[in-house]
């Protein structure tokens, strides 16, 4: 008879929790010095190195690098070896069929590890295969769970989410971080394919949501399909708590529209699970140091950038040595690690939170934009309906531009006045000068896909179409 080995059998709960702790344990653990934190990950990444030496996908990228066993000793000697991304991923993927080389499942018996396989959803690209260990799993439920409880997620609240579901990581996740780790009522409504914008809208007032958790570009789209359909957020819905991912978002406008909710921003992706997040403090992201290693390199040579300034994010998930492992991933994720010191006393690293994707950054005239950060700057302006995509194209004289399209209220025949508001803004705040085109609420759906996506698409790059 085969024995089989089940999900929890690969679960040590003591053995997570003793490294990754949570509720007032997590906090006095943020409080340590920088020195018992640095002990702590090095313990945990000398672990997880020799975990990838057994892994093909690290023995051939690190190989190339003419790295060997025994030269990394310490997580000083992380610069030592090489960053990878999605692309590599891809090639693994490619190369070998169909969950590629870099997952080390072939170490189980019989090639067949408890854990979970999910894609990304391919935002940026063809869907890529994540694997996570039953481990790696639960330390992702883990951190994303005490995270919300960080912020104030209590037992009795009812958790709307809107994340998606499929064979997308993001609604299963964040199901079980809630259902596993904060005993709050979690309500799986997912995107407006899943479940009807409408129908979420008349779900939470029944239910009496009172947290919404997703991304923000949606959420704030259900506070106005709730006023469409004649629910007030603030009296007949009463949420207190919004915690997603805000990029730079404006919270103070999502709090608004959601009747004066606490706003709470948060960072990870599908490979790496939950990487920082807002505090009570909401003062930066504080990065997840127990589990988490990060740097933020420079987007061109690659190397570390000074605090402060600007650069990709370069994850190392400490916690990652079962399937998987993650040693050096390059999210092309850009933000900035904060200089000011805590004002709760934690001594992990804060960050700016997410200001764009490198791969997505587009250069006009020497100056570097990222399409996602246009919305915000657009809240300042009372016709902007909330929705936006950038187009750059590129003139008969090879000059490229960009052009805002922007959902506004007021009409067709309204836009030609409001249209020099909007181009003024952005050439204030970007410096260069960028055309404006208005059009009704709801008319980019199609283009940005905010009711399909978790991330609408916020660029169409024209410039190199045949």
């Amino acid at each position: 008879m085969t024995t089989h080995q089940h999900y929890f059998d690969a679960i040590n709960t003591d053995d997570i929790l003793a490294d990754h702790p949570v509720g007032e344990d997590f906090v006095a653990f943020a409080k340590k010095s920088r020195d018992e934190i640095r002990a702590h990950q090095n313990r945990l990444f000398l672990r997880l190195v020799e975990r990838a030496w057994q892994i093909p996908f690290y023995q051939r990228l690190w190989g190339a690098q003419g790295v060997e066993r025994g030269d990394i000793r310490s997580l000083d000697d992380i610069g030592r070896l090489p960053t990878f991304d999605k692309q590599d991923i891809m090639t693994s993927l490619a190369d070998y069929p169909p969950f590629g080389d870099f997952g080390g499942m072939d170490t189980y018996p019989g090639g067949a590890p408890n854990g979970v396989m999910h894609t990304t959803s391919g935002t940026t690209g063809n869907p890529q295969v994540l694997l996570v260990g039953a481990k790696s799993r639960e330390v992702q439920n883990l951190l994303l769970g005490r995270l919300y409880r960080f912020q104030g997620l209590r037992p009795d609240d009812i958790v709307h989410s809107v994340y998606g579901h499929g064979m997308i990581n993001g609604g299963h996740y964040v199901r079980e971080a809630v259902v596993h780790w904060t005993s709050a009522i979690f309500m799986s409504a997912g995107t407006g394919i899943e479940t009807r914008s409408a129908q979420q809208v008349a779900l939470m007032k029944d239910f009496g949501t009172t947290a919404i958790v997703g991304f923000a570009d949606y959420i704030k789209k259900l506070a106005n399909v709730a006023r469409e359909n004649g629910l007030e957020p603030g009296r007949d819905i009463n949420i207190r708590m919004i915690s997603g991912h805000m990029g730079r978002e404006d919270k103070d406008s999502l709090s608004q529209a959601w009747g004066g909710a606490d706003c709470f921003d948060w960072y990870g992706v599908g490979d790496t699970g939950a990487i920082a997040g807002e505090g009570p403090d909401r003062d930066g992201l504080y990065v997840f140091e127990d589990a988490q290693f990060l740097e933020v390199c420079d987007i061109d040579t690659g190397q570390r950038v000074d605090d402060g300034q600007t650069g990709d994010m370069v994850v190392t998930c400490l916690y990652k040595d079962d399937v998987y492992p993650i040693i050096r991933f390059n999210t092309h994720d850009v933000t900035q690690v904060c200089q000011s010191a805590s004002s709760l006393g934690l001594n992990f690293l804060r960050i700016e939170g997410f200001l764009g994707r490198s791969d997505n950054m587009v250069k006009l005239r020497g100056i570097n934009i990222f399409p996602q950060a246009i919305g915000p700057m657009l809240e300042d302006i009372d016709a902007f309906a909330g929705e936006f995509i950038c187009k750059c194209v590129r003139d008969d004289n090879g000059r490229d531009e960009m052009i805002v399209m922007a959902e506004a209220h007021g009409g067709p025949e309204q836009y030609n006045d409001h249209r020099p508001a909007f181009e003024a803004l952005l050439k204030q705040k970007v410096g260069i000068d960028m055309a404006v085109e208005l059009v009704a609420p709801g008319a980019l759906a199609e283009l940005t896909q905010v009711e399909v996506r978790q991330k609408p698409i916020r660029l169409i790059d024209e410039r190199f179409s045949v």
